[in-house]
Order: structure tokens, then C-alpha cells, then sequence
């Protein structure tokens, strides 16, 4: 019941419009201290057995009882399979119409920035994203082993 709970509402919310985000260490930081808040809330407190004392479940105990991927790499994933399709419109269309606003509110890595270093830590990242998205079968394979990566 618990699972369903999380994949349908929590994760569905949460991870809304992701492929177009463009997060930094901090804003990850708060993304995953909200979702282990809302594991421990569902799974909640654990009875201690050499104290008999209730007690918070730490973290790696709520990745133990819920093992699926968490926002993180649901966004990364998200990221890579929605590069395919912006790809076709080529670098001078992908950045036009969209404006900063202030320039302190302006954030320090473009979403092509991450896209370049989740491809680098797949280890394709010597290569010119655009081009491999254009080319649909090396695509696949490599959106296929994204998806299929477990990241702590």
C-alpha cells in the first residue's frame, strides 16, 4: 500500500515538469530531505528493541524499506529522455524566448549544463549531446542505461 502511495501521488507531484529543471546541490539537498519526510511519515516510527523505545527511522533504513530510485535520479532520467526531443531544434532555438528575469535569480547551470554532466557520469562525456541525440539508436541505448541506473 505504502509503494503505491509513494509512485502514484508523492513521486507524480513532486517530480511534476522535471525534465525541464535545472537544479543545484541545494535544491537537491531539500528534494530528498523532503521525500525521506515523507517516507518517514508513511513507514513511521520503528519500536527499538533493546531500549522499547519509538524511534524516527534513519535514512538507510528508508532506503531499505523503499528501494525504488528516488527524485533525483527520476529527474536525471527524465532529463536525458526529454533532451531527445528539444535536440532537433539545435542550440540557437533552445535558448530563445526564454528570459532570466533578474540576473541574481538567474541560475548558475543551464539546463544543457546538466544535461552535459549526467551524460559524463553515464561516461559519454567527451561527446556533442545534440549529435548523439540525433542519431535515434545510440540514443535508445544510452536513455535505456540511464533508465536502468540505481543512484544512491
Amino acid at each position: 500500500m505504502a509503494f503505491c502511495l509513494i509512485r502514484t501521488i508523492t513521486l507524480s507531484v513532486v517530480s511534476y515538469e522535471c525534465e525541464t529543471w535545472s537544479l543545484k546541490l541545494g535544491e537537491e539537498r531539500r528534494l530528498r530531505v523532503f521525500e525521506n519526510r515523507v517516507l518517514s511519515r508513511i513507514f513511521g516510527p520503528k519500536r527499538d528493541e533493546v531500549t522499547v523505545e519509538w524511534r524516527k527511522l534513519h535514512n538507510e533504513e528508508l532506503s531499505d524499506l523503499y528501494p525504488s530510485p528516488n527524485i533525483i535520479p527520476v529527474s536525471k532520467q527524465r532529463n536525458i529522455r526529454w533532451a531527445e526531443h528539444v535536440a532537433p531544434m539545435g542550440r540557437a532555438e533552445m535558448y530563445t524566448g526564454l528570459w532570466w528575469g533578474n540576473l541574481r535569480d538567474r541560475p548558475r547551470r543551464r539546463w544543457e549544463d546538466n544535461i552535459k554532466m549526467d551524460l559524463h557520469e553515464m561516461g559519454c562525456g567527451g561527446t556533442d549531446w545534440i549529435e548523439l541525440a540525433h542519431d535515434r539508436d545510440s540514443w535508445r541505448v544510452l536513455v535505456n542505461a540511464v533508465m536502468n541506473l540505481r543512484v544512491p
